[in-house]
């Protein structure tokens, strides 16, 4: 299936790269305006490599966008896919998902622009090697190139340095990739089926920054401000870098702002706190601060990175007349009357449209645009509702509003896209807060694809998206569905200004909100999850959502299921008179005697197409909600698997999955509150299991650690997941206890949660990172691999991403281990599950990834568990 017609993605995504549209943005007003004509007079250009949402250098990149007005972007390898997440429940794609909007809005704050290859994040590796065998070194290698050929940057700054002390794989990988593009942009001989649309490019310098990532230290004044903020701890487990000297350039990225009301230093807290997923939030830190750089190839550079670089327009032919007029623009601004350089720019725009170079065209966007700032247009293309199905009718209103005294008229509006239509536009001038509206009434296409992330359209393949359209790649987001372009004349100067049709509206708690239109379908299918596990041969219930997306739904709604399956009725017919209401309906399924996995599809058809998608948002406060189409598939799972627990309180921590995995074993699974942990009965429950993280964001459940062990001691069965070794819950900073074990620790030690000490030092040296790692088992005789189900090294397959995380490193002799494990190279660990009994009942310390297995359907992991569960 594809996202959009080949008119549609060849129109829209050209407009996506060459003229990208205004973003909501972090500064208005004086100025906006004023950044705005500054960048006009200015054509260096900086592209900044790294791996993962966060990586990156805010406060450089805030440095060259916002202080220097260049073209400054980021390219991150991936989405952060394989990552954690704070906020909610959300893995994987989603995930992915998440941290693009989350960059997204940083970028907003600091200036810069984003770009993404088509990695996927698989978690934690330790070797650029298993990294680029799960990548495909030249596929990830043509995907920067390709953006390099784009984006036509005179410097490349890595934010590692491709050797081993960058400590996580992935990063080396990015930066082994930027140094090899740096060269092969270049070269015509590599990825030549590029150059249908681009030019080799050869950038000027290639640079490393110094320290560690988005984490890193800077040079001088307050280290440790390149990202994260001063007191910013390296992340557990990595290496702590050895501060560079000075011996290339540094950015005075403590410099305040006058305009902006910021320095640098402070853009980047603001930027880097937006990725609230992964906990980076800070607070500013006014002062000095500084960023090294050390020249990697290129030529020298003392004092500047774009020292000998002209970033001026005396680099294009013809361009010393249009820096003569943007100089008269500049000095003609006034922030109380900014229309006063709308006639030096006027005269510019002729010049810059004559010169035939493709930074000409991105300057000529983005004098239109400014030209639209000094005049104060108000431009917008706003739908009557945010999401339309193929072939009903959709209703949207164009509008410029002058709010100067400048002579502006609306001279057309045409919308593009999924349609191609002039509107009807009488031409006439605008006074003072007058607008002009031009009305489209359309007709979505019966064959219409739907709206959703270009990148998801198609099932990845491996650890990489699955992208036909070359365009696409390397865009941060999916194109506008239609975009309208105004054609306007500003004090007798024609511009165009595009806008992405969207729909605005207020939102009784947030206020104004926006949100882009969606393309979906007539009706969602919609399963409740993506795993349904059969532990014996009896038949289940399975129940299909079919929501309303169109008013008067009406079909049939069948399941397909493989050999040796059943599912009853064949097939069932729905009627929903209202939008937006949903049926559920629900099958019989029956499953075969042996063991196996399979897949069940539900199909709904509707006027005679087949739609066989659900449809999911994903809405956080600090982004624009999200809209996907997951097909509308769900894993069988026949395993035999017994659980002795019957009702299982769940202690949620940062957000994970498994309450609903565990209910797939038929239990009773009730999420523990405040109230409960503070004054609840306890006892009520079989078994009690602490979600991920639990002990590190919220306070509650240390506050209340005697009432658990006490139910421990009589009798209850305590599993606790992985835990890291950052700071505790807020409430509790200050009160971490120190390591019992009386030893220095690389990183912060987690200690104080079981009945007997153990420390949990996070980091990286204390996880097994690869998912087909072998285990063994040092306690072959441990109840835990005997009852009720006998547990063998078969359980252990098909695992994904990871084995575990966190290990405890060291334990008191009360404890037991279950397991030992470990990454190629590295020593065996047996921290990953130790247990004791305590009193009359059993308390489990396990950080094997089960948050993730047991929602992938990983049935040996439902048996590892139930083991748990079942302890006495």
């Amino acid at each position: 299936m594809r996202i959009f017609g080949v008119k549609l993605l060849l129109g829209a995504v050209l407009l996506a790269w060459l003229a990208p549209l205004p973003a909501q943005r972090s500064f208005s007003g004086a100025a906006e305006i004023e950044q705005s004509l500054h960048k006009l007079n200015e054509l260096g250009t900086i592209l900044h490599i790294a791996a993962h949402p966060d990586d990156e250098r805010t406060a450089v990149l805030a440095y060259f966008a916002r202080g220097r007005h260049m073209r400054t972007a980021y390219l991150s390898l991936t989405r952060g896919e394989g990552g954690q997440n704070l906020i909610g429940s959300e893995q994987g794609a989603q995930l992915g998902i998440i941290r693009t909007q989350e960059l997204l809005a940083a970028r907003q704050i600091d200036g810069a622009e984003q770009f993404f290859t088509r990695a996927i994040d698989f978690g934690f590796t330790r070797t650029s090697d298993e990294t680029l065998q799960k990548w495909g070194h030249d596929r990830i290698l043509s995907d920067v190139v390709w953006v390099i050929r784009r984006y036509r940057p005179d410097v490349i700054l890595l934010g590692f340095s491709g050797t081993p002390r960058d400590g996580h794989g992935q990063h080396q990988t990015s930066a082994i990739l930027g140094k090899e593009a740096f060269t092969a942009a270049a070269d015509p001989k590599m990825f030549p089926e590029q150059l249908k649309y681009v030019q080799v490019w050869q950038a000027k310098r290639l640079v490393q920054a110094a320290g560690f990532g988005g984490f890193g230290l800077a040079v001088g004044g307050r280290g440790g401000r390149g990202g994260r903020g001063a007191e910013a701890a390296v992340p557990p487990g990595m290496v702590a870098p050895v501060p560079e000297t000075e011996t290339g350039p540094v950015a005075d990225t403590g410099a305040f702002n006058p305009i902006l009301g910021y320095s640098y230093e402070e853009l980047a807290v603001l930027s880097r706190s937006m990725h609230h997923s992964q906990g980076t939030g800070a607070m500013r830190r006014p002062g000095a601060g500084r960023s090294g750089f050390t020249i990697i190839a290129g030529p020298p550079a003392t004092k500047d990175l774009f020292d000998g670089i002209d970033t001026t327009w005396n680099r294009l032919p013809g361009g010393g007349a249009v820096k003569a007029m943007l100089d008269e623009a500049i000095r003609d601004y006034q922030p109380a009357h900014p229309e006063k350089a709308i006639p030096a720019l006027a005269k510019a725009r002729p010049l810059i449209a004559a010169i035939a170079d493709p930074l000409a065209k991105e300057k000529l966007a983005e004098l239109d645009e400014t030209i639209g700032q000094c005049a104060g247009l108000f431009v917008e293309a706003q739908a009557r509702q945010f999401e339309v199905a193929p072939g009903a009718t959709l209703n949207v209103t164009a509008t410029v509003l002058n709010r100067s005294t400048a002579r502006v008229a609306l001279e057309g509006a045409r919308v593009e896209g999924i349609w191609n239509q002039d509107g009807q536009v009488k031409p006439a001038a605008l006074e003072y807060n007058q607008s002009a509206d031009v009305a489209f009434s359309l007709t979505v296409p019966a064959n219409q694809e739907y709206t959703q992330p270009y990148w998801l359209v198609k099932p990845p393949t491996a650890d990489v998206y699955q992208i036909d359209n070359q365009m696409l790649i390397g865009l941060p987001d999916t194109p506008a569905a239609a975009r309208v372009r105004f054609r306007v004349t500003v004090e007798g100067a024609a511009i165009e200004l595009v806008r992405p049709v969207q729909h605005r509206y207020a939102d009784r708690a947030r206020g104004e909100r926006v949100r882009p239109l969606m393309v979906v379908p007539a009706v969602a299918v919609n399963l409740p999850e993506p795993v349904a596990l059969f532990p014996d041969t009896a038949a289940r219930k399975v129940q299909v959502s079919v929501q309303a997306d169109v008013p008067g739904a009406q079909g049939d709604l069948r399941l397909e299921v493989p050999a040796g399956w059943k599912a009853e009725p064949a097939s069932q017919s729905f009627q929903i008179a209202v939008s937006g209401e949903q049926r559920v309906v629900t099958f019989e399924v029956t499953p075969p005697a042996g063991e196996t996995t399979a897949s069940l599809r539900a199909i709904a058809k509707v006027n005679g197409r087949d739609i066989a998608s659900g449809i999911q948002s994903i809405a956080y406060p600090h982004f624009p909600p999200q809209t996907l189409f997951p097909p509308s598939d769900i894993k069988l799972v026949r395993a035999n698997i017994k659980v002795t627990a019957k009702k299982v309180g769940y202690i949620m921590g940062a957000g994970d999955e498994m309450p609903d995995a565990l209910r797939q074993l038929g239990l009773d699974v009730t999420l523990i509150g405040q109230s409960d942990l503070e004054q609840g009965d306890l006892s009520r429950f079989d078994a009690i299991v602490a979600g991920v993280r639990a002990y590190n964001v919220r306070a509650d459940i240390r506050a209340n650690q005697p009432r658990l062990l006490d139910y421990v001691k009589n009798g209850g069965t305590y599993v606790v997941q992985y835990q890291t070794g950052d700071s505790p819950a807020p409430a509790l900073r200050g009160q971490q206890p120190p390591n019992p074990f009386g030893q220095q620790q690389s990183a912060p030690v987690t200690t104080n949660l079981g009945p007997y000490p153990f420390a949990v030092p996070g980091g990286n040296k204390y996880r097994i990172t690869v998912e087909e790692a072998p285990l063994k088992f040092p306690n072959q005789d441990s109840p835990l691999l005997q009852f009720p189900n006998h547990i063998n090294p078969k359980d252990f397959d098909g695992w994904v991403q990871e084995r575990g995380l966190y290990f405890a490193a060291q334990w008191d002799a009360h404890y037991q281990t279950v397991f030992s494990s470990q990454d190629p190279g590295e020593q065996p660990l047996e921290g990953g599950e130790i247990w004791t009994r305590y009193g009359k009942g059993v308390y489990i310390f396990s950080a094997y990834a089960w948050f993730r297995q047991l929602p992938a359907g990983v049935p040996g992991a439902y048996r590892l568990f139930a083991n748990l569960l079942s302890a006495k």
